[in-house]
């Protein structure tokens, strides 16, 4: 998919032209809902709402993300000049604006849907560009979750299935957008330096109080958003559940945040277009604010080096608030809603003493706790989690906290049972943090110095203090076995062999 704000001319004078027009641009929102409607709140009050127009999807109401207590706490003046965005003159007649009147209008159209709708607005939209001939209005998405093809079973991150589509993302809390003062960071990612660079601008304008920087990273930002999503319900459940048990929670809100991380860089080393993007930029990524180019990480293994991982995108500050914020619990306001939803857990666990019998029966909680399902979408990645952990081959190590949310949620009666006993008790848990991070041969190592009355124990700590002999040991499937579990073993080791073993 083509997406850039400039054709294929190289006459200067053009380019020129387009470039003082862009300067100017206005940008578009579709389909309103919580962060478009609290961002356009915020431009309305900060007297920056002429460069932003926005579009309901049709038979949705432009305020319809909001409580009526909400909209009752809004000053009726910024709510006039949010109509205003959303609305424009046919003759006589006002009318509301449509994503093909947006696509007409701006040069920036950002698709506000989430997961269950955002490929059918993006191939729309693409229709309306065509239709137009509008080619140079660059698209940009939200959602938060992965993309799932029913026909081929086959689950995905849209901008990875999408490498130029653009990501925008920043740390939204209930209500902040919609005070005067409070402020924020995010991030407008492209594959291209300088359309991350010129969007970035453009976005800034909407808010004083927004401060918008340029990514070059979509794949991994929309990766971070849709992980942090999945975590956040964790999160929101450690809060609530060993609220009378700290000790545990900064262990577990690092492992979440890290592994968060890790996954992306992990996803990265996926993109069709990495040569492209490190190779071929028209302006160094320096000026991005990139500290350098590129980084590299690196396993040492027996003398050799292998490329692993691209740490680079760690460089997308308002992504990384964005996770962290929407893991901790807020000194005033609300948590997010998949925090909530953690939370919701935490009670519903409590009062039955089980995990869900089935994902159904956890919406079921949610709603009756005032939370849409429908806006859940750290529940809807989770659904497609197995399938998405396999495609990008994604570490066990670096997806231990997933993994024990989803077994909670969608495995097995016995796996459940398991994952009930880790997730409620202190020990357990934090047995399973330190546990669940490591290499499967590392904790072999571990165990053995436990036992190591045991002559196998003995003969693979002996191997280990020769080098030499040292990646035989691990390698040597036939000498050394993997340490079989037991019924008798505590839940923390019973959770993680059912994951290990569907891994």
């Amino acid at each position: 998919m083509r997406n850039s704000f400039f054709g294929d001319s190289l006459d200067k004078r053009t380019i020129k032209q387009r470039i003082r027009k862009l300067s100017k641009a206005k940008v578009g929102f579709y389909s309103i809902g919580l962060y478009p409607a609290s961002l356009a709140y915020n431009s309305a009050m900060q007297k920056t709402e002429k460069s932003l127009l926005l579009a309901p999807r049709p038979g949705r109401e432009l305020m319809g993300a909001f409580s009526a207590d909400e909209i009752r706490g809004m000053d009726p003046k910024h709510v006039v000049k949010m109509n205003r965005m959303a609305h424009h003159k046919e003759g006589e007649e006002t009318v509301s604006n449509t994503l093909e009147y947006l696509i007409d209008k701006c040069d920036l159209v950002l698709l506000g849907a989430n997961s269950k709708y955002i490929e059918q607005d993006l191939l729309y939209a693409r229709s309306l560009r065509e239709k137009l001939n509008r080619p140079n209005v660059v698209l940009a998405c939200l959602a938060g979750s992965f993309n799932h093809d029913e026909e081929q079973n086959n689950s995905y991150v849209l901008c990875e299935k999408n490498p130029n589509l653009a990501f925008f993302s920043g740390f939204h809390r209930h209500g902040a957008l919609r005070a005067p003062v409070d402020s924020f960071t995010a991030n407008f990612c492209h594959p291209n330096a300088l359309t991350a660079l010129i969007g970035a601008q453009m976005l800034n304008k909407l808010s004083p109080n927004i401060q918008v920087s340029p990514g070059i990273h979509n794949v991994e930002a929309q990766y971070i958003k849709a992980a942090k999503n999945m975590g956040s319900i964790l999160a929101g459940f450690g809060y609530e559940y060993h609220g009378e048990n700290p000790g545990v929670l900064p262990t577990l809100l690092t492992l979440l945040l890290n592994q968060c991380l890790d996954q992306a860089a992990t996803v990265s080393m996926f993109r069709r277009d990495r040569h492209k993007l490190y190779q071929q930029q028209p302006i160094a990524l320096t000026e991005l604010g990139y500290a350098v180019p590129r980084i590299e990480a690196t396993l040492n293994k027996g003398g050799f080096t292998e490329k692993v991982r691209d740490h680079t995108f760690s460089q997308l500050t308002a992504i990384v608030a964005d996770a962290r914020g929407s893991m901790m619990l807020p000194v005033t306001g609300k948590p997010t809603r998949n925090f909530q939803a953690g939370q919701v857990l935490a009670r519903g666990m409590l009062e039955h003493g089980r995990c869900p019998i089935v994902v159904e029966e956890f919406e079921e909680w949610c709603e009756h706790a005032g939370i849409n399902k429908g806006a859940l979408e750290g529940l809807k990645a989770l659904r497609y989690w197995p399938q998405i952990k396999e495609k990008y081959s994604i570490p066990v190590y670096d997806t231990s906290m997933v993994n024990l949310l989803y077994k909670g949620l969608y495995g097995s009666e016995k796996e459940k049972d398991f994952a009930f006993a880790v997730m409620t008790q202190s020990r357990e848990l934090s047995n399973y943090c330190q546990e669940s991070v490591r290499h499967t041969h590392s904790r072999k190592y571990a165990e053995a110095l436990n036992s190591i009355d045991r002559l196998d124990a003995l003969e693979l700590v002996s191997n280990a203090v020769i080098a030499e002999n040292a990646i035989k040991a691990i390698c040597d499937e036939v000498a050394n076995e993997e340490r079989e579990i037991k019924p008798e073993d505590p839940a923390y080791l019973q959770v993680m062999d059912c994951i290990e073993q569907g891994a």
